[in-house]
């Protein structure tokens, strides 16, 4: 059994990859500030089964804190991190760049200085696609530049990278940086498309559609990311940086007619300009991980969309019966 500290535990892919470990036998120690960029109570719901679990320990701290971070990492002594914790986003970071950064860098610098200190050296780091920038040159892959990236999310996750090489050139430790392609599933963040749309279609109500519809997403279930980072858990060896991808793509327009299938409902679309941030394709080249980890994912869109508006619909089924309870 392995202790394994996962920040950002209670967030979407976190408490994914924490039910995945501790069915595993693994401990986990999952640490989540519970940022308001959207309702705790989500957060809540999502670890739920896992506070059931003896093997299962919740920490409401702060990746930024020195001294919060060193009580937790001299407690419980992991013997690898998965950090998921970051400000997530690309519009907001426009927005608020300063707090992407002091989060998604210097958040990751207080953490990587603590597992120094502490000779704790093993991590697996949560990248993004969107580090590729508007790379004209597809399928992404991970020798390509990523000097150009257009949001300030996007600078903080390359920044993050490079922190991590840095401190492996120095130090030895063992990070893998996964390059995440557009996750979804059960528990997927309100604000992104696939869950946003499908609420609000459901809902029958306009779905805000930015440009022409024609950008294109390598959309990626979220249990097939659970095993890339469980794959990345157990090769650990130096640093390397792999992407998480389906390597397929979808367009926006394509994405919202399969939604309409699956809903049974048509889409109102509310037609806006294009946004400012906004990639227009991300498209993994996975050759590296399917040699490297042994990934191959499972589900293709068709089946990942389905299974979402399932859950999804199951969800809204068990927030009106709760509400009806306390009125």
């Amino acid at each position: 059994m392995k202790t394994i500290l996962i920040t950002g535990g209670a967030g979407f892919i976190g408490s994914n990859l924490a039910d995945s470990l501790l069915k595993q036998g693994n401990s986990v120690i999952a640490i989540d500030n519970f940022d308001p960029f959207y309702d705790r109570a989500i957060k809540e719901r999502n670890i739920e089964e896992a506070l059931k679990n003896p093997n299962y320990t919740l920490i409401e701290a702060d990746i930024r804190s020195e001294n919060e971070m060193r009580k937790i990492f001299g407690t419980h002594m992991p013997d690898v991190v998965v950090h998921l914790a970051a400000k997530a986003g690309v519009r907001p970071s426009i927005k608020n760049p300063k707090e992407y950064f002091d989060v998604n860098v210097m958040g990751t610098l207080n953490l990587l200085e603590i597992m120094k200190e502490l000779g704790l050296f093993n991590m697996v780091f949560a990248s993004s696609s969107s580090v590729y920038g508007n790379n004209k040159k597809t399928p992404f892959a991970e020798a390509d530049r990523v000097d150009s990236p257009i949001s300030p999310y996007a600078a903080s996750k390359v920044a993050g990278e490079l922190a991590c090489r840095t401190m492996h050139s120095l130090y030895g430790f063992n990070i893998t940086c996964l390059r995440f392609f557009t996750v979804y599933g059960p528990r997927q963040r309100p604000d992104l498309a696939i869950h946003k749309f499908t609420d609000l279609i459901i809902k029958k109500m306009p779905i805000p559609v930015f440009g022409a519809g024609d950008s294109a997403r390598d959309y990626t279930f979220v249990s097939d990311i659970v095993d890339g980072v469980t794959a990345a858990l157990n090769n650990l060896n130096g640093f390397d940086i792999i992407n998480l991808g389906e390597s397929k793509t979808i367009t926006l327009s394509e994405l919202i007619s399969s939604l309409e299938r699956h809903i049974g409902t048509e889409a109102i679309i509310d037609r806006q300009g294009k946004q400012t941030g906004d990639v227009d394709i991300t498209f993994a080249d996975i050759s590296k991980a399917k040699k490297m980890l042994g990934y191959n994912p499972a589900y293709t869109k068709e089946e990942g969309i389905a299974e979402f508006v399932s859950w999804k619909k199951q969800e809204l089924k068990d927030t009106i019966e709760s509400d009806s309870k306390m009125e």
